[in-house]
């Protein structure tokens, strides 16, 4: 198996092609969104092309958004990126300026808020491309970052290396063959004899497969990936099979998941299951629902047995609803197997418009650790004890003007053995074109209590288009204020970022980040630079 992902990678490294450009600026809006994808129209996307990615102005900050899958003369059928989610409404930007404006955007985020669970939400409805012309579309991205970390003290310095390539091509020679890939190889200074021993520490392949299209509806993939039907599964290295018949859609899946101890390969963690989607269509919207069941195993013993379901729906305008369930059906008592019923995870998301400068939305989550009873042998009492984690959020957007932007946004997570519960509340106002700057402010606070300490974090920030199309900057300064509970011990910060963004040719872009963080006696620095290359 080593053999034949090393071999892919060689040949998914040979197909580079070279990208098509445009001069031009476009705002769309989102017209229709559906679990995976997201439908914007323009008043004409002959600029537009596969692959491209296009922008959100984001909490008053221009962000990449989505990718292009798909279009028609004047709508665009996008795939979401870096976990951003868009309404219905919503202004969705196309850039290009001299041949190409896609610059990545690689500055580090600092989130000061509470975590919440990634979602990643499966599509039951695929984009319907004719047969009679396949045509070839080529995506991909190389990129060298590096982090650099270092104090005025006796700590050494630490210097972690990154590289990334993504690339996706479909029909490659108009013929029934795509490909998709993601990986990256990370290494540091300090810490080369791990990657000696073993190469998978540090070379991380998430996705690398070969897709063969034997009808339209028709497919099946071989490889290393993450299935968006029955994402929670997580990746599966072996044969994915999938048809669709008229709006039903049925699947499966066999072969073993990645080492949980590297992500390598381990054909010893064997999985398969199989999976069915029913999708609704009305002119007003869709209704998605989809159930899964898998067996994992390690050796010849169940690891795991569980269900999924899955309900997506956007009947009632404005407003869009997801909910999703996962019920363990085997688990191990006192070394007696038992078929059972049990719910593991559960998420509930709801988000309306209320009218077109003001949106709500509210989410829950119920999370039970999830058991391999053979790869958790160790930990099994620990792992049975531990209480169901439950959370809480609720967000409000409003754009009370053209270029003022307002946002709230809380949080609550509790579990019974907790000493108390979590909260945040985060709030920002933003200001886009500010009269004698034409630059972007935001003032942000952020409330955090957490089981052991509570904090105060307060913001500005100030970016700005330095050389348009070719040079974009930004400054920030944070104040920071812990007080951990156990103790009557406090930390306050101070800390200071800049960033830069360059475009030094149509597909290459040059990215530099630094951030201060300032003590009474102690300061520390972090550099961030990454060297990207589309084609």
């Amino acid at each position: 198996m080593r053999f034949i992902l090393t071999s892919l990678i060689c040949i998914i490294f040979s197909l580079i092609l070279t990208g098509q450009t445009t001069d031009e600026v476009l705002n769309g809006t989102v017209s229709y969104i559906t679990s995976q994808n997201i439908y914007v129209k323009f008043p004409t996307t002959e600029s537009i092309k596969e692959g491209d990615t296009l922008f959100i102005t984001k909490n008053g900050i221009l962000e990449p958004a989505m990718r292009v899958t798909n279009l028609s003369s004047i709508s665009c059928v996008c795939e979401p990126l870096n976990g951003n989610r868009v309404e219905v409404g919503d202004i969705i930007t196309s850039i290009k300026n001299e041949g190409s404006s896609e610059i990545e955007t690689v500055i580090p985020v600092t989130t000061d808020t509470l975590p919440e669970t990634v979602e990643v939400v499966a599509d039951t409805i695929q984009d319907k491309k004719g047969n009679s012309e396949r045509k070839e579309h080529i995506y991909g991205r190389v990129t060298v970052s590096s982090y650099s970390n270092f104090a005025n003290n006796s700590s050494p310095m630490r210097q972690r290396m990154r590289y990334r390539f993504a690339y996706s091509g479909t029909n490659l020679n108009g013929s029934k063959v795509s490909v998709e890939s993601y990986m990256t190889f990370v290494h540091s200074n300090d810490r080369w004899d791990e990657i000696k021993d073993d190469l998978f520490n540090g070379l991380k392949i998430y996705n690398l497969a070969v897709k063969y299209d034997f009808t339209e509806n028709t497919n099946m993939w071989f490889g290393r990936r993450i299935n968006p039907k029955i994402s929670n599964v997580g990746a599966v290295d072996g044969l994915q099979f999938e048809t669709q018949l008229n709006n039903f859609t049925v699947g499966a899946i066999a072969g073993s998941r990645p080492d949980y101890r590297n992500y390598g390969v381990d054909f010893n963690l064997l999985q398969f299951g199989a999976y069915g989607a029913h999708t609704y269509l009305t002119g007003k919207g869709n209704m998605q629902n989809s159930l899964a069941i898998v067996e994992q195993r390690n050796g010849s013993n169940t690891d795991r047995r569980f269900a999924y379901f899955q309900h997506t729906n956007t009947l009632v305008k404005n407003l869009y609803f997801f909910g999703s369930a996962e019920l363990e059906l085997y688990k191990v008592i006192d070394q007696q197997k038992q078929n059972t019923l049990d719910l593991a995870n559960a998420y509930l998301s709801l988000r309306y418009r209320i009218i077109r400068p003001v949106s709500v939305s509210l989410s829950y989550s119920a999370r039970n650790n999830v058991i391999y009873y053979e790869s958790d042998k160790e930990f099994l009492d620990r792992l049975l004890e531990m209480e169901m984690l439950q959370g809480w959020r609720f967000q409000v957007n409003v754009r009370p003007a053209r270029n003022l932007s307002i946002g709230l946004n809380t949080g609550y997570r509790y579990r019974k053995d907790d000493p108390r519960p979590s909260r945040n509340f985060y709030g920002y106002v933003s200001y886009n074109n500010v009269p004698g700057i034409d630059a972007l402010v935001t003032l942000s606070a952020t409330l955090l209590e957490t089981a052991y300490l509570n904090g105060n974090i307060y913001a500005l920030g100030l970016s700005r288009d330095i050389v348009p199309g070719k040079l974009f900057g930004g400054i920030n300064f944070r104040m920071i204020d812990y007080r951990y509970e156990s103790t009557e011990f406090t930390t306050e910060q101070k800390v200071g970022e800049l960033n830069l963004t360059w475009k030094m040719m149509k597909k290459l872009s040059f990215s530099v980040y630094y951030e201060g963080t300032f003590e009474d006696i102690t300061t520390y620095t972090r550099i961030y630079a990454s060297l990207g290359y589309r084609f």
